[in-house]
Formats: structure tokens, sequence, C-alpha cells
């Protein structure tokens, strides 16, 4: 009789595993929807730089009282560029947002804010990205509802469409108004 290697099941057991970790995804609610762990939770400390020019927000900013959203962006990032013009209507609606230039270069993001405009009501930078990691941040853009208290109520990962304006972000902001302080 033949010898059975243990490493033979191993292929079998790895495709197993991998299924398994498939099937628990698609059981999600919203399977496109990356999972945060800071919805619910105060947000973490802002730990940006100054952007040349521009007002810099700080963590008692975000516990005013008033609701808002903190963009994360770069003049690098293709969908930045197409949620640009949604954020500057944001603004003008009276939505106060405040903006993380992350592992950007200043001239080419003063460049970007020159050429599409700032609907910033405060902005900093994150050269090396640790506000961001800290953040849960994934990838850019990614904008979070922060509730007058400074909890946050939504994380949105990808570019705010119409659509996710819509959908998503309104609801959180009437949710995050009616946390109050």
């Amino acid at each position: 009789m033949a010898k059975v290697s243990p490493l033979m099941f191993l292929p079998p057991l790895i495709f197993a595993a991998f299924v398994a970790v498939a099937a628990i995804g698609m059981l999600r609610d919203d399977p496109d929807a990356l999972p945060s762990v800071r919805e619910g939770q105060p947000a973490p400390a802002v730990a940006i730089t100054e952007f040349p020019g521009k007002t810099p927000f700080s963590d008692a900013d975000l516990r005013d009282g008033e609701v808002k959203l903190v963009n994360f962006w770069a003049s690098w990032c293709a969908p930045c560029r197409v949620e640009h013009p949604n954020l500057a209507a944001l603004s003008e609606e009276g939505i106060t947002i405040y903006g993380v230039n992350m592992k950007d270069d200043q001239d080419k993001a003063d460049a970007f804010l020159g050429e599409l405009g700032d609907p910033f009501a405060a902005l900093g930078r994150d050269e090396a990205g640790r506000m961001g990691f800290n953040w849960g941040v994934y990838g850019l853009p990614e904008t979070f509802v922060i509730a007058g208290d400074g909890t946050i109520m939504l994380r949105f990962a990808g570019p705010l469409t119409q659509r996710a304006i819509e959908e998503r972000l309104r609801p959180a902001l009437a949710e995050a108004a009616a946390r109050g302080n």
C-alpha cells in the first residue's frame, strides 16, 4: 500500500477556506460596501500639518456641536476629481466640509484646487498617511459624516456621486443632525 502524504490534503483545504470566506462575504447586506469599525465611534485624533494659505482644523472642531464632513483626497486621485463638483455643491448648500490632502505634492494639490475650486471650510495635509491610517482609510477618496459630538456616523469609500449623496450621505447627515450634541 502506498504511503499517503499529509500535504496531499493541503490544496483542497485551502480551496474550502477560500469558498467559506467568499460565502461569508456574500451574506453581508451590501457586498460592495467596505466595512468600517469607526462608525458609531468617536473620530480619531486629527493629525494634520498646515496646508499653506488654508485654515486648519483640530479635534475640537470635530466636536463643536455642528454636523460636518471630513473628506480625504489627493490631486493624483482620478475619482477625487470626479467627486469634486459634488463636494462644491454640498459646500454651497452650507454643509461644512473639512479636507485632508493625503500623500500628495503640495504644488499639485494647489493646482487641483485652483482648477476645480476649494469646497473646504478647513484643510490640512496628511503627508505620511498617518491620520488616514488611524481613520481606517482604504483608498481615496473617502468621506466621513461627523455628528456634532465628534461621532462618526458614516464612512463612505469612493467618490460621492449624486446617487451616493441621496441614498447614503443625506440620510447620515439627517441622523447626525437628529443626534444633537
